[in-house]
Parts: C-alpha cells; sequence; structure tokens
C-alpha cells in the first residue's frame, strides 16, 4: 500500500495511490475540482514525469463550440469548467448561485481511523460568490475498492435548495458494454446488460427498498463475463432514494456517477447548514468475480463485520403464518433442535391485533389473547433446545388500524394533511419526529431486555410513496433514512449482541448503507432454488455469502408452486448464511435424517464458504450454471454444478472450475449428501465420479470436467483439496 504525491508548477497536485493490485491516480488543480486520472488496474510505482505524459497523452482536441483545452471530468462535473452534460451539482439560492465555480483551498492525505481504509484523501474548496464550501473525500480500500463522498455547505445569505449532488469516475474508451439489475419482488437482482452508446442512461429508484433497483453499474470491455474482460463498477452506498447513471459524451469521455435521489425541496440548507452525499463505492478488475471479490474483502476487513460462526437459522413463517399457537410453534422447535437448527425466529403474529396484515402494525406490544403468558414459555422452550431466539418487527410501518395509528395520526408520513395511498393495508412511520423515534426506540428496547432476544428480523414492506412530515408537507425520505440507522445503531448499542437483519420484502434494501448497521439481509422471499440461483449469483456481485441469508423452504415453493427435491434446495442455500423455512412437523423421518446431514456438512464447511473467494465459470453448457467458493489460500474448494433446465444436447460437456492454483494438483470428489443420495439423470455419471479424481488446477480452470448428467433442476456439489 503506497502513496505518491507530486506538486504541479502552478501549485495543484497530483496523488497516486495503489493497494491490492488496484491504483488510483487524483490530480488536484488550483482552479476547478479534483478528477480522476486513472482508477483500476496498478500500474505500478509511476513518476512526476509519468504523470506528465499521462495527462499530455489524452484527448487534447474539443469539438467546435467546446471550450478549446478540452473538457476533463472532474469528481463533480461542473459547467464553471466547460462540463455541458450532466452536472455534478444542481440547486440555486432563489433562483440565482445556479452553477457554482469552486476554488480549491486544501488537499489533506489523512490517517485512517478504519482498518478496512489504506489511503484518505480530503479536498476543500470554495466558491465565496456562490456561498458555498466543499468538501470531497476520495479512499482506497486496503481491497482495491474506491469510495468517495462530498458535502456541501451554505456560507452564503438565506437558504441554498439543493437538487442533485452526484459524483463521477470516467472509464476508459474500451468500456464499451453496459451492465446493471432489474427485477421485481420474488426475482431480484437480474443481470441485464447492453451496448454503452452516446447519451446517458440513468437508473433512479424512488421506493427506497426498491426490487428493481440495480445494486451497481458497470461497464466493461466487449464481452466481459464473470472471468474475463476489464469492467468498472460503482454502488450507490445508501438505503433511500438513490440515483445512478453511465454517460457517454461525443467527446468519447464516459463516466459512472452516482448519489442521492431528492425528492422536491428535501434538502434546503439554511446558513451554515451542510449535506453530505452518500458514499459512492467503485471496483474494478478482470471480469465480475475480481469487481465482486474487491467489495467481500472490504467489506470482511470492517470491524463490524459478523466474525462468529453464522447460526444455522430457522424463521417460522412459510410453516405457521398468523397461526401462531405455543404447542405448534414448541414442537416446530423440537424438530428444529433435533436437526442442528442454532437460531429460531418468531416472525410475523405475534403482537397485539396482528391476526393477518390488515391491522396492529405499530402496537409493539404481545398479543394477550395469543400469548396469555407472554413469549416467556416459548423462548424458555428454544433455549432448553440450544437455540438463540430472534423476533420479528417491522419498526417503520404503521397500520392505520392500530392504536398507535389512532393515538398519533401525525406520526404518519404523509405529504400534508391527507394520507398516501394504503400499500399492503400499511403507511410509514415518521422516525423523524422525536417523539415517534422514542417510542419505537423504547418498545423494542423493552422486549429484547424482556426476552433477552439475540436477533431481529427488521422487515420494510411499504415502498415510501408521497413520504413527507404532515406538519410541514415536505419530503422526509433523507431524514427517515437517517434515523433507521440511528434507531439501529443505537439498539445494538444498548443490546451488546444483538443481531438485526435487514429484510425489505424479501429482497429490497441491499446497500452498503444499511450493511454499515445491519448483520445480515434476507436475499429474497422466493425460496425457489431454481430461483434462488440467479438471484443469490446477482446479490453476491456486492455481498459475500454469509451476509445473504438463503432458506431452505418446504417441498413444493410457496411463491411458485414448483415441488423440488430437498437435495435441489439444500444444496442451493448452503452457500449463504443457511437457514430453513418449512414446517418441519410436516417432515418424514426421512426428510429430517437428510436435512440433518445436510446442516452438519454446512457447519464442517462453512467457514470455508465464508472467508473464501466466489467464483462463477464462464462457458456453461445450455442450462447449465456453475459456482463456487475457493480458499484464500486455494488449498480447497466448494463448488456447485447445477442444471437449471433441459437443454438440447445430454449429457452436457466438461465444466470449468476456476480460481485455482495452476500449479497444485487437487483431489475432487463428490461432497454428500449431494452426491449420490438420488437418481441424478437416466444418462449416468462419469467414470472418475465413484473414487475421485486427481487432476491439476491448470487442467480444471482451462478444460474443467465432465460432471455427472443431471435432470432438469438438480445439482451435486464438489469438493477440492490439494494434494
Amino acid at each position: 500500500m503506497t502513496l505518491d504525491q507530486f506538486s504541479l508548477p502552478d501549485g495543484g497536485t497530483r496523488l497516486s495511490f495503489r493497494s491490492s493490485g488496484a491504483q488510483v491516480v487524483l490530480e488536484v488543480p488550483t482552479s476547478g475540482l479534483p478528477r480522476v486520472l486513472h482508477w483500476g488496474q496498478d500500474l505500478g510505482a509511476l513518476s512526476a514525469a509519468d504523470l506528465d505524459a499521462l495527462v499530455a497523452s489524452g484527448p487534447q482536441r474539443a469539438l467546435t463550440g467546446l471550450p478549446s483545452n478540452g473538457v476533463p471530468a472532474a469528481l463533480l462535473p461542473s459547467p464553471a469548467d466547460g462540463w455541458l452534460w450532466t452536472p455534478g451539482i444542481t440547486g440555486h439560492r432563489e433562483g440565482a448561485d445556479f452553477s457554482p465555480a469552486f476554488t480549491v483551498t486544501g488537499v489533506q492525505v489523512l490517517a485512517s481511523d478504519r482498518p478496512e481504509i489504506a489511503h484518505h484523501v480530503q479536498v476543500t474548496a470554495s466558491d465565496s460568490v456562490a456561498g458555498l464550501d466543499l468538501s470531497i473525500e476520495v479512499q482506497l480500500a486496503a481491497s482495491g475498492v474506491l469510495r468517495t463522498r462530498a458535502q456541501v455547505t451554505n456560507t452564503g445569505q438565506g437558504v441554498y435548495d439543493l437538487a442533485t449532488l452526484d459524483l463521477a469516475l470516467p472509464v476508459p474508451p474500451q468500456a464499451t458494454e453496459l451492465m446493471d439489475m432489474t427485477g421485481r419482488q420474488l426475482r431480484e437482482r437480474s443481470l441485464q446488460r447492453m451496448p454503452l452508446t452516446i447519451g446517458t442512461h440513468l437508473r433512479e429508484s424512488r421506493r427506497a427498498s426498491a426490487h428493481e433497483a440495480s445494486l451497481f453499474t458497470a461497464a466493461g470491455e466487449a464481452g466481459f463475463s464473470w472471468r474475463s474482460g476489464r469492467v468498472w463498477a460503482l454502488h450507490v452506498g445508501w438505503s433511500g432514494n438513490t440515483r445512478s447513471y453511465a454517460e457517454r459524451t461525443n467527446t468519447d469521455v464516459t463516466t459512472l456517477a452516482g448519489g442521492e435521489l431528492l425528492l422536491s425541496g428535501e434538502v434546503r440548507l439554511a446558513e451554515g447548514a451542510s449535506y453530505t452525499s452518500p458514499w459512492i463505492y467503485a471496483s474494478a478488475g478482470v471480469g465480475l468475480d475480481e469487481v465482486a471479490s474487491r467489495f467481500h474483502d472490504f467489506l470482511r476487513a470492517r470491524p463490524e463485520h459478523p466474525r462468529s460462526p453464522r447460526p444455522v437459522t430457522l424463521n417460522v413463517w412459510e410453516a405457521v403464518y398468523f397461526d401462531h399457537d405455543l404447542d405448534r410453534l414448541v414442537a416446530l422447535a423440537d424438530r428444529a433442535g433435533r436437526v442442528g437448527v442454532e437460531r429460531y425466529v418468531l416472525d410475523d403474529g405475534w403482537f397485539r391485533h396482528r391476526r393477518d396484515d390488515t391491522a396492529g402494525l405499530g402496537d409493539w406490544y404481545v398479543a394477550e389473547d395469543v400469548w396469555p403468558d407472554g413469549l416467556g414459555p416459548l423462548v424458555a422452550a428454544v433455549r432448553e433446545r440450544g437455540m438463540q431466539f430472534g423476533l420479528w418487527f417491522e419498526p417503520e410501518m404503521i397500520n392505520e388500524d392500530s392504536d398507535l395509528a389512532r393515538a398519533h395520526p401525525d406520526w404518519i408520513l404523509a405529504p400534508g394533511q391527507r394520507l398516501p395511498v394504503r400499500h399492503r393495508h400499511q403507511q410509514v412511520l415518521n422516525l423523524t419526529i422525536p417523539e415517534a423515534y422514542t417510542y419505537l426506540r423504547d418498545r423494542i428496547s423493552a422486549l429484547v431486555s424482556e426476552y433477552q432476544i439475540d436477533y431481529i428480523k427488521w422487515d420494510h414492506n411499504r415502498s415510501l410513496v408521497e413520504p413527507g412530515t404532515r406538519a410541514t408537507g415536505r419530503p422526509a425520505v433523507h431524514a427517515q433514512t437517517l434515523a433507521v440507522y440511528d434507531l439501529i445503531d443505537e439498539l445494538k448499542a444498548t443490546h451488546p449482541g444483538l443481531e438485526i437483519e435487514s429484510c425489505a420484502s424479501g429482497g429490497g434494501r441491499i446497500d452498503l448503507g444499511m450493511m454499515a448497521h445491519a448483520d445480515r439481509i434476507w436475499g429474497s422471499d422466493c425460496n425457489d432454488p431454481t430461483e434462488r440461483q440467479l438471484i443469490e449469483s446477482g446479490t453476491r456481485l456486492l455481498l459475500p455469502p454469509e451476509l445473504i441469508g438463503s432458506h431452505i423452504a418446504s417441498p413444493t415453493s410457496h411463491t411458485t408452486g414448483r415441488t423440488h427435491t430437498l437435495t435441489y434446495r439444500a444444496g442451493t442455500a448452503f452457500f449463504s448464511h443457511l437457514g430453513i423455512e418449512w414446517d418441519l412437523t410436516s417432515a418424514t423421518e426421512e426428510d429430517l435424517d437428510q436435512l440433518t446431514d445436510w446442516i452438519r456438512v454446512h457447519k464442517t464447511h462453512r467457514h470455508l464458504l465464508h472467508t473464501g473467494t466466489v467464483v462463477r465459470a464462464d462457458h456453461l453448457p445450455e442450462g447449465g450454471w456453475c459456482h463456487g467458493v475457493v480458499a484464500t489460500d486455494q488449498t480447497e474448494a466448494i463448488y456447485a454444478v447445477v442444471n437449471l433446465r433441459s437443454a438440447a444436447a445430454a449429457p452436457a460437456g466438461r465444466i470449468q472450475l476456476p480460481g485455482l492454483d495452476p500449479e497444485a494438483t487437487y483431489r475432487v470428489r463428490a461432497l454428500p449428501p449431494a452426491d449420490a443420495s438420488e437418481p441424478l439423470a437416466t444418462h449416468g455419471t462419469p467414470s472418475w465420479w465413484a473414487d475421485g479424481l486427481t487432476i491439476s488446477g491448470r487442467l480444471l480452470a482451462e478444460l474443467g470436467i465432465q460432471p455427472p448428467a443431471l435432470n432438469p433442476e438438480r445439482l451435486v456439489l464438489l469438493h477440492l483439496h490439494q494434494v
């Protein structure tokens, strides 16, 4: 990890910082704002002459009608520099000061107080005429992730209405293809790609918990894949409204940019007030796997990252729904303890007036009619069976049919005196009102204390439609998001050891803003393993497996109606933070025995699964899918070979196993119970299957191996050891 700083003749400066094969070159001029000359692969130690040549070798001429010296893309692109595309900052002071012209006032190389951050640079600037101060932070993580954010302060007279504050990073001309994500509830994070043409590809999310929102915007070389082609990706680390875009100009300047999507009038800076943008995270590498690996390494280096083995979790929702009965739930705990579950979570339906989803949200008291002795008997039964106890809340939401709404109708987020349209029979509780925040904190804290709750499933099932403070009519998504962060942090500080899962209608609100506060996310409300294979692949582009909740559900999927074998369901959930979403009292003895085996094997290997490098194979046969986790020292690996659907050819061809040491020799074996515990296919198995295979890492990566011929919606697991 190195940082070099060079002074320019005009008083400006250039900085080059490197870490883990990544490099950032930053130029800070005396006039205008800092710009990134390079981010991506490590170019090695660069001299002052090298940096001069880097600038001189870049584009110099501009089109007619543009400034004669060309227009560089600053971190905060500005029309004051001649930038005529999307500006980094927009706003006004009663119609004036719409185009600030900042002058750099200082550059500091700061010592980082975070172990995951290798280098930290802060640039300050000011526009005395517009009455604005600006601070931009640029950090390079030890993993090679680049992150940056900005703060703008109103130093002038009167209110400054801020509309956007977006930060932009350049990508080189060879990035000609664009990828981001789309989807919906139950089918989140589907990859989509397209040419990166001249113009602006803008993705905005006004739902805060949007399932269709993209985890990132990526630009890469044509045909980039999991393992090949250079890729540059950007993520907005914020749990409220966001915007991100790729922009290519007719001068062949391309940027990736993003920030918070502010609603009209949401940020009005009084004299002396400041606004700080979310962190913008960027990762570059060869192939999507390296981009993802940098994000994973960044998250794992944080002090708040979960360090203990991720407990195998049973959530009771799909077992009982709202039908809470102590005897039935204790019987479920019996089965859970038998198969090796370590954490038992009571889901929706335990609190006052909550017999269905039309009432009760906000009334966070144990329902006396359902639980006359409180939750104590169930908690005791769970702990007697050696499990932690978790409880479901939807803290940010409120039903109009609730004691809380009747007592405090002014606590509902609304654009004025009228209520927004109902969604899921509910509204949103305004946590920017101190009394509402205090009520929620105190009720949750009291229950955590009374029952010594280990874990909260924190749900968020409603979009923030017309989210305003009723007294003023002004939007409040920004302040609401910060209040949620504060509430989670305060609860965890008050109750050391408490873990919190972020669940937003299943697969929403997955971002690095929330992951600074929560301990895991719920990957999707869809537990169908075929859907989950691809949902989790997209999710793992940002988050490592141990942060993604994935459960073995009942044989017939609650959401798709398809029926799958236990091996397929368990083998799909195996790699992530494993759990169960199944009424085990309806399972057969054979099912329970097999489930016990799966949980035992997961516990045996979860250190590898939750610390290793996630890899995915290219060049797959029709309908095939292959992913795995390789130990950081490359001595061990586990892969899933999956057949998602039928193909024209059978059996399929070889499948490459990436990420191994090419100079090492590996022993490849099937990993029970995902071996031959059920018929694999009518086409049989390869000759090596029964006894295993010894083969080099180079051959496995370049040529691959012939897996068993699998029927559709089947999988096998392969376990590799160096020999």
